[in-house]
């Protein structure tokens, strides 16, 4: 499992792509509802409430190994509760989200859309996101049982 990180300054684009119907399934949507176009645009108007965030959007895809898609390939809950478990020891609460799964390549994978403005106006931390996603990645895949890598 590794956690890819983007940021961006519009929501249209990523919720988009995130849930195009042929390939996605909405898995969880907190403090955001409706269609992709409604959703991006309730995220711009959080994204209101702080005008020095300028990478207002969050985007994280967790990818899993393909030897791990038996295991996952219809347990959307084990999935879910994964991507919880990443997003809370990122750092990434009190703020609007959706998860979404794909189904469009054979490994399995999710991702997850925040807005880095969260629901009080703070900004989600993204400070050395790159290193604390790998150590995370690493013990989740580890609580999990989940597949390592070889000659990771």
């Amino acid at each position: 499992m590794i956690g890819k990180q983007t940021k961006g300054t519009s929501f249209g684009g990523c919720v988009s792509y995130v849930l195009k119907e042929e390939k996605s399934k909405l898995l969880e949507a907190v403090g955001v509802e409706g269609t992709p176009e409604q959703i991006a645009e309730q995220f711009e108007l959080q994204s209101l409430l702080n005008d020095k965030v300028k990478n207002i959007v969050g985007h994280t895809s967790l990818n899993f190994s393909p030897e791990d898609s038996e295991r996952l390939k219809h347990d959307d809950e084990l999935m879910l509760q994964i991507a919880h478990d990443y997003m809370k020891l990122m750092g990434i609460e009190n703020t609007q989200y959706i998860i979404a799964r794909h189904i469009d390549r054979e490994h399995p994978h999710c991702h997850i859309v925040y807005n880095r403005v969260d629901n009080d106006g703070r900004c989600v931390s993204d400070s050395y996101e790159y290193y604390r996603s790998n150590a995370i990645c690493k013990g989740l895949k580890k609580k999990y049982g989940l597949t390592f890598g070889e000659n990771k």
